[in-house]
């Protein structure tokens, strides 16, 4: 395929300008409000490294709009070390509260070759002893997702929530191959999400879908299109949960080479909006709309008038699974032109957007 060829050049050049970091140095977490199945309560979120995606380091070159193999030590990290990290960052938040434990990877948690069996276990089997932490969430491509993995995480983690997210980005195969060179096929992505809902075991596994909002050579209407379908998708075949991920420019991707050349630029924050509006009209599944980037130069962006006030509706629509309110703005007449002449114009980026 012409797209892994020009992503597995783009990748080999962004690795050899890499610097090398320790595992503790690439280690990081935070904690913050959010959404669980049970209500809004606190989440931890701690990112852990590991050897990369290991799509990503294939000779695919991973996917168009990702970076975090940057975040990588691109090389395996011992298990007892990858457990210290852990706990050393869970040390850091007072658990008093019920709460969600979401674990990063920059790829796969259920891959072996990323994170070895027995520190998956260590780490499951520490947050099985914590009565307050109701979900563990961690994210997975469908290839790692087999009930015999399954069996051997809910063996270690016990009855609580384990949530694996998978990164199905569109229902639409062809934008999922050749724009997002993402590697996988609708078939693969129901399977895993079949496997983690029938494991047929005493475990309480949930399936959550990312979509993203806005790959390249899509245009701001098709875009939103696109997510509606694909979250109206992701409900009828079983996910527990969606996460939309709007796009965010990533250093040493082909979506920063085409936003550098004019050809591709992030969806507005109407159009953020606009999906939310809908889909929580269309399904019943708890829906988050992640905020990263909003308002700065390589994020979703509308003007400076209105960026925050958008930001913070998402937010509280996020915690209350509410359809925000409506909002007027000078820059939304720009935006809704954008929408109506988009079958006109084809253009994949924004004709007029001034900052």
């Amino acid at each position: 395929m012409e797209i892994q060829n020009l992503m597995k050049e783009i990748r080999e050049d962004a690795l050899d300008k890499m610097e090398k970091r320790s595992p503790e140095d690439l280690s990081a977490s935070w904690s913050g409000e959010d959404l669980l199945y049970s209500g809004v309560a606190k989440a931890i979120f701690i990112v852990l490294p590991t050897p990369g995606c290991a799509w990503a380091v294939s000779g695919s070159g991973g996917c168009t709009m990702c970076s975090y193999v940057a975040d990588s030590p691109l090389e395996k990290v011992d298990t007892d070390v990858l457990v210290d990290i852990f706990k050393k960052s869970m040390k850091k938040h007072h658990i008093n509260e019920k709460t969600v434990v979401k674990i990063f990877v920059s790829g796969s948690f259920l891959n072996p070759d990323e994170i070895p069996k027995r520190a998956r276990d260590e780490i499951l089997n520490f947050l099985k002893d914590h009565k307050n932490v109701e979900e563990v969430v961690v994210e997975s491509r469908p290839e790692f997702i087999t009930k015999k993995v399954l069996q051997e995480c809910c063996e270690a983690l016990g009855e609580k929530i384990f949530e694996i997210s998978i990164g199905l980005e569109t229902s639409n195969d062809y934008t999922r191959e050749e724009k997002i060179n993402k590697g996988f096929s609708r078939e693969d992505f129901e399977r895993a999400v079949d496997t983690i809902k029938n494991t047929g075991l005493k475990c309480n596994a949930r399936a959550k879908a990312y979509i993203f909002v806005k790959p390249i050579l899509t245009s701001e209407k098709d875009a939103i299109e696109e997510a509606v379908n694909s979250a109206e998708y992701a409900e009828s075949v079983g996910a527990s949960r969606i996460s939309f991920c709007p796009a965010t420019i990533h250093k040493d991707t082909l979506m920063e080479l085409l936003w550098r050349g004019g050809s591709y630029q992030p969806p507005w924050i109407w159009s953020i909006m606009e999906i939310i509006k809908r889909v929580r009209k269309l399904v019943d599944i708890p829906v988050i709309m992640d905020t990263a980037g909003f308002g700065s130069r390589r994020g979703p962006y509308n003007c400076k008038k209105c960026n925050s006030r958008l930001k913070d509706m998402i937010i509280r629509s996020n915690l209350y699974q509410s359809i925000p309110e409506d909002l007027e703005c000078e820059c939304k007449d720009k935006w809704r032109s954008e929408i109506e002449f988009s079958d006109l114009t084809r253009s994949t980026t924004n004709l007029v957007r001034k900052k």
